[in-house]
């Protein structure tokens, strides 16, 4: 995302504090607020942004308390994890003996908010089930690879797996879980994409437990295991980074579209546990979190880079034949000239992604996507061959991720790098 000027700072002042600790003097109040060492940058964000810093690095402590009683309500019951499972589908009323947790959770999430409007949030999905592949290519090498380049956002996920194993694992699972979204009514209360979306917020809880249980695992410096300021950024990859990145390949997102599909994941993102303060409600509100949470991040590190480069080298660990393999190999380079198109060149540099050949051919397929848009703009009826397209294009990624048993949504039955 690129930088926009600055927005007008609010009347709020700020002090010279030690590293780490914010000063503020706020009507004439002063308080001191400790904030992670993850958060960086202070001083020329609050330039830009004033108070607006402040107010987003209180997010990096907090969690999801609700999903986190339910996990530990759930260790404590015989099949736990299928009581919920049921819940989902059949609604809590199917599961009577459920703890009082878990009743807590679906009566939070059988509250539909006021500003949820159905028609919109399945036209939200339409923009990404029209694009196809191109939508595949932005979701693998623009939307992951941000959220590998977060220094401390990362942690989570490194300790939760192997990062080369579970590299096409974590393909297979974000496939599977956009297709549910996207598809027309699946978000409804105990339709697939909503039983999925609360599945992924129960598993980060568990996953959060699981850190928290291994002492020494995890520095505070990070923050809080999945924040809610990183479960927000998280939430912008699906949205904002992907409509600017079909629009980098060419796709033409109307204003109306776009508004639709950021309707979409603000409702993914209500049902995950973020808080609502942290949900943009149109495409402009999610570019300011952005660069407002890119303006206080810390530079891609090592982890970063391996995590790309499992994710890049995803297809050679499945190749099996020397034919199988060739191919892979031209995957592998194609799937780093996308990422180098696709990300902002100073980031590529520092995820030390390749520079292949196959970066001259993505001009080319601009051009072709263009003048393919340039066509669906004056005859409308194209929209259907390419929703039909879009939608074969997504079951089929999904099935053969599941022919290996890939993006099931079970919790994770420990982590890779428990001490």
């Amino acid at each position: 995302m690129t930088a926009r000027r600055p927005e007008k700072v609010s009347t709020s002042y700020l002090h010279v504090a030690p590293p780490g600790v914010v000063e503020t003097r706020d009507f004439g109040h002063a308080r001191r607020v400790d904030f992670p060492e993850r958060f960086t940058n202070l001083d020329d964000a609050r330039r830009l942004y004033g108070d607006r810093v402040d107010r987003l690095g209180s997010f990096l402590t907090r969690v999801d308390p609700l999903a986190d009683d339910v996990v530990a309500s759930l260790e404590t019951i015989p099949r736990g994890w299928q009581l919920f499972e049921r819940a989902a589908s059949h609604g809590i009323a199917s599961v009577p003996s459920a703890p009082e947790s878990l009743r807590e959770l679906f009566d939070a999430v059988g509250r539909v908010p006021l500003w949820v409007d159905w028609e919109t949030v399945d036209r939200g999905g339409e923009v990404l089930m029209r694009a196809g592949p191109l939508g595949g290519l932005v979701l693998a090498y623009r939307s992951l690879v941000l959220g590998y380049a977060s220094p401390a956002g990362n942690k989570p996920l490194v300790l939760s797996g192997r990062l080369e194993q579970q590299a096409t694992r974590r393909i297979n699972e974000t496939a599977r879980f956009v297709q549910a979204t996207i598809t027309p009514g699946a978000m409804r209360p105990h339709g697939e994409a909503w039983q999925i979306t609360l599945k992924v917020r129960l598993i980060h809880a568990h996953v959060r437990r699981m850190i928290r249980r291994q002492p020494g695992l995890w520095n505070d410096a990070w923050g809080a295991p999945i924040n809610q300021h990183d479960q927000a950024g998280t939430s912008l990859l699906f949205s904002v980074a992907v409509l600017d990145g079909l629009r980098e390949l060419g796709v033409r997102v109307s204003r109306s579209d776009a508004e639709a599909y950021m309707h979409l994941w603000r409702w993914s993102g209500w049902l995950m546990g973020i808080d609502p303060e942290l949900l943009p409600a149109t495409e402009a509100e999610g570019m300011r979190l952005g660069h407002l949470i890119h303006a206080t991040e810390g530079p891609p590190d090592d982890d970063s880079r391996r995590l790309t480069r499992a994710l890049l080298e995803a297809p050679l660990r499945v190749a099996k034949t020397p034919r199988e393999r060739a191919n892979a190999l031209r995957a592998v380079q194609f799937g780093a000239a996308m990422c180098r198109a696709l990300l902002p060149e100073e980031m590529a540099d520092q995820l030390a992604v390749p520079r292949t050949p196959w970066r001259y051919v993505v001009p080319l397929v601009r051009q072709l996507v263009s003048s393919m848009e340039r066509v669906r703009a004056h005859v409308p009826l194209c929209d259907a061959p390419a929703m039909w397209a879009g939608t074969r294009y997504w079951s089929r990624v999904v099935a053969e991720g599941l022919a290996d048993g890939g993006a099931t949504f079970g919790l994770p039955r420990g982590l890779a790098h428990a001490a």
